[in-house]
């Protein structure tokens, strides 16, 4: 039997899933690591962590589907954006991957928006706001403070890029992963020639760009061992998480809205060209579906508001957990279930990253507003997965103005695990809420991708027809929308309240780095 392997390399975890060549999931996996953060604005990885765990996650589902190792025919690799690896020339990391939550690059960010205007930088990238998230800027900030470092490296790659070399041996990249890297032009297809002179980078030192669902090259012996599968399957380009994720969820043309909380709160609509959004505010990726563009707000901070509050507060879930089996999440969401719908007056501004869309202010910060001695750990808990369905909502409502509104959402990614959460997003946007079957649509989405280029699927179409399908439908309670719904106002007006306080913030912040003049 010939199967299909997805993987997904995230920000926070590997996921890997295996299909049958008819669609069908026959086994899951999922590695996790944990990001360095040696500053407040700085988020790292070792690089060799992701192909570490990429091994683990494909040699642990394989076994799991109980298949032959030679039976692996085609593998799709998708990943996180933005994310910039230094190597040298046989693609082995010379410094750390710059993940694309990192902050650092604030000044880089404003000098490029400066040279390039933003109307400019909209109309080739797609992109609506320069943040230090780009990976033009990272590049910018090594070139300005680590110049031995950005001298040295051979080539900058994202983490596909990464992963592509290990398996084939070839430096390829694709539009979908690239389009919010600041260098490449989504309407061309192609580098963006004035941001790499602007930047310094030649297009040599980059990978060479092809399409989405492109085949790269076979997996190589050495590759092959390391993974535990034999050499000789077909490796595909399947884009970014979310181009991957839409595909995952059959959002390939108009008319469906989705919604990924992972680590990032994000939502796609497909539509066929840039350019349709008069307000110029709307991210436009390159989409994993030939031929079509994606709209894709992004939250820096979605799900992992929620990973932060277990991390540093849940400890007791987490080792009851590991006791008894369980898992730690669905410990902290039992108690958010106990609390009522507005956590009491408690709310989270979760910008624990910055925001992104619609807002743009990297200065932002997280902020529990309007505790006070009633509230306990459950409060805080739901008042997390609240804010996260309001992010949802102001997005939504920007879809809506950029001529893509949603008659109801498909919600996929690792918080679409929640019955509570899924039922919040609900009531918050007053829309039905969807989940289909299988957990991971990124990973379903590159297996879909792979199963073209294998001719297992004639085109995506087909595809979606035998891997796409409902699970719960959460409808709206218009009782419980009346509380978000003064909730939401409140959440809106608090970060205006707050945003010069960010950025006076970020100036003080900035003056005391500086030191005494």
């Amino acid at each position: 039997m010939a199967t299909l392997l997805g993987l997904d390399i995230g920000t926070t975890a590997v996921k890997a899933g295996l299909f049958a060549d008819d669609g069908s999931l026959l086994a899951a996996a999922r590695e996790e690591y944990r990001l360095l953060t040696p500053a407040p604005d700085r988020a790292e990885l070792d690089p060799e962590r992701y192909w570490e765990a990429t091994g683990s996650a494909v040699r642990r589902v394989v076994a799991a589907a109980g298949v032959d190792r030679f039976s692996v025919a085609t593998i799709a690799v998708s990943s996180q954006g933005e994310t910039v690896i230094p190597v040298a020339a046989d693609g082995q990391p010379i410094g750390p991957a710059l993940v694309w939550l990192d902050n650092r690059a604030t000044a880089e960010a404003r000098q490029l928006q400066e040279r390039f205007g933003l109307e400019r930088i909209y109309d080739v990238t797609g992109v609506p706001s320069v943040v230090p998230t780009w990976t033009a800027c990272k590049l910018l900030w090594w070139r300005a403070h680590d110049p031995d470092l950005f001298a040295a490296a051979a080539r900058f790659l994202l983490v596909e890029d990464f992963l592509l070399h290990r398996l084939t041996g070839r430096f390829v990249t694709d539009g979908g992963v690239q389009c919010t890297s600041l260098l490449f032009d989504i309407v061309g297809r192609r580098w963006w020639g004035e941001m790499l002179d602007v930047v310094g980078v030649d297009a040599r030192r980059l990978a060479e760009p092809v399409e989405p669902g492109a085949v790269v090259g076979t997996l190589g012996p050495s590759a092959a061992e390391a993974l535990g599968l034999a050499p000789g399957a077909l490796v595909i380009a399947a884009g970014m998480d979310q181009g991957a994720g839409a595909v995952g969820v059959g959002n390939t043309g108009p008319g469906i809205v989705s919604e990924s909380t992972g680590g990032a709160l994000t939502l796609q609509a497909s539509v066929d060209r840039h350019g349709r959004d008069p307000s110029r505010q709307t991210p436009v990726y390159i989409h994993s579906a030939p031929g079509r563009y994606l709209y894709c707000p992004v939250c820096p901070t979605g799900g992992m508001a929620l990973t932060w509050f277990r991390d540093t507060f849940g400890h007791e879930e987490i080792e009851r957990a590991a006791r008894d089996g369980t898992v730690d999440y669905d410990l902290l969401t039992q108690l958010a279930a106990t609390v009522p719908a507005g956590s009491d007056g408690l709310l989270l501004l979760p910008h624990l990253a910055g925001a992104f869309s619609p807002e743009y202010d990297p200065n932002a910060r997280g902020v529990f507003y309007g505790f006070g001695l009633g509230h306990g750990k459950g409060h805080f808990v739901r008042a997390t997965l609240e804010a996260v369905a309001f992010m949802l909502r102001r997005n939504v409502e920007l879809l809506a103005g950029a001529g893509a509104p949603a008659t109801e959402i498909h919600s996929h990614g690792g918080g679409a695990r929640s019955p509570l959460w899924n039922q919040i997003k609900a009531d918050v946007c007053g829309l039905p809420v969807i989940t289909l079957r299988g957990e991971d649509a990124a990973v379903r989405g590159d297996a879909l991708l792979a199963g073209v280029a294998a001719g297992s699927f004639r085109d995506l179409a087909e595809g979606s027809r035998a891997m796409v399908s409902v699970d719960r439908r959460y409808e709206p309670d218009p009782l419980t929308g009346r509380t978000y719904a003064a909730a939401y106002d409140i959440y809106r007006n608090l970060f205006e309240a707050l945003r010069p306080v960010f950025a006076e913030s970020a100036d003080d912040a900035g003056r005391s780095e500086a030191g005494p003049t």
